[in-house]
């Protein structure tokens, strides 16, 4: 069976887009969280890790003897693994422009990672408002996900998901999602509505419902507020 090493469902925005897909998709696997604790070299989720991954991150999917990681590279096998699943868009030129739109989250809107970074839990609107006051290059990367995401819901003829069907661009928009949620960023009418519709997936709801039920505050992931009392 496939084996699916994750961090902190609550913090790893990486480790939720495969779990997604793969939730979504009814393809079966098992999961194994290794907590995060640090990300030194000597704390025990890189020790963990470390002994599945050389790199030492997660997500991890394992086949067998067969290691993969990498977000991308995760997505990408589990799409040659099972393509009755159709987790791509199956026109071509349409597959080709979602994996556009992949590799430009898996590469791009870092201010909006490093300013947003992800927490399901947590109310963060106040940090938010400060954060978009403050933070232009948070304001371009929103701009940016709104002009895309508007384009493919209109492209897709339905407005309901990206490409129309739920494919893996859902799933790696997933944690922006609910990025845009926690700090309370602004959106448009039809952008919030589409963000309704991803944490409505089945797949989503699961994951944010087992965050909810880790309650283990990380300390260097929490950098806008304490300890909850």
């Amino acid at each position: 069976m496939l084996k699916l090493y994750i961090g902190n469902k609550n913090y790893s925005s990486w480790s939720m887009r495969p779990w997604v897909l793969l939730r979504q998709a009814g393809i079966p696997f098992e999961e194994v969280k290794v907590r995060f604790d640090s990300f030194e070299a000597d704390s025990e989720f890189k020790r963990t890790i470390a002994r599945v991954n050389p790199v030492g991150k997660v997500p991890v999917l394992t086949d067998g003897e067969l290691v993969i990681w990498d977000t991308l590279a995760i997505v990408e096998y589990l799409a040659e693994t099972f393509p009755d699943k159709h987790l791509w868009p199956q026109d071509r030129a349409r597959r080709a422009r979602a994996r556009s739109v992949c590799a430009e989250m898996h590469a791009g809107f870092t201010a909006l990672r490093t300013h947003c970074s992800m927490n399901i839990e947590a109310d963060l609107s106040e940090a938010g408002a400060r954060i978009w006051r403050e933070q232009p290059a948070v304001q371009s990367d929103v701009l940016r996900i709104t002009q895309m995401w508007r384009e493919l819901l209109r492209e897709s003829g339905r407005e309901e998901l990206l490409f129309g069907d739920f494919s893996i661009a859902d799933a790696y928009f997933a944690p922006v999602c609910t990025r845009l949620k926690t700090y309370a960023l602004p959106v448009p009418e039809d952008i919030a509505a589409y963000i309704a519709r991803v944490h409505a997936l089945a797949g989503v709801r699961a994951w944010v419902d087992d965050a909810l039920a880790e309650r283990d505050f990380i300390p260097f992931d929490e950098p806008y507020r304490q300890a909850p009392a």
